[in-house]
């Protein structure tokens, strides 16, 4: 893997969404879903090979829904954007290139289908790692 220049995306979350991208060969090397220590652990192993990470973040959110009060979703994002910061003061500490995207910026919440004929990504996904790696895709 030398000499490789690897986008990393990454939608926060309980279920946090991994895509592993290598620019050269422009495909997948990755799409998974874990826990929020793992993925730091596997940003952290591929450190050297990086050109940058890509996190969604949600506090750069605009829009919401119709509905103003709130709700366990809404209260949910609460964490999601602790989730973003964290991340962010991750990257910073370990001097690891990065940009956190506004939700909406990249074409997200694709389905399994859609996902699989853009990319040839042939594995299972969820809707978190389909969400990171359409964070990637193409970069």
């Amino acid at each position: 893997m030398e000499n490789l220049k690897l986008i990393i995306g990454i939608d926060p979350g309980v279920n946090t969404g991994v895509a592993i991208y290598d620019q050269k060969t422009k495909k997948l090397i990755d799409v998974l879903t874990m826990h929020l220590h793992d993925a730091f652990e596997l940003v952290q192993q591929y450190k050297p090979l990086i050109g940058k990470v890509r996190v969604e973040d949600a506090r750069k959110r605009t829009w919401f829904g119709p509905e103003e009060k709130v709700d366990a979703k809404q209260q949910g994002a609460g964490s999601i954007k602790r989730d973003c910061t964290i991340w962010e003061d991750f990257l910073k500490a370990k001097q690891i290139p990065y940009e956190m995207l506004k939700p909406g910026k990249i074409k997200t919440k694709v389905n399994a289908k859609f996902f699989k004929q853009l990319t040839g990504w042939a594995s299972s996904t969820t809707n978190h790692s389909r969400d990171a790696g359409m964070l990637v895709w193409g970069s």
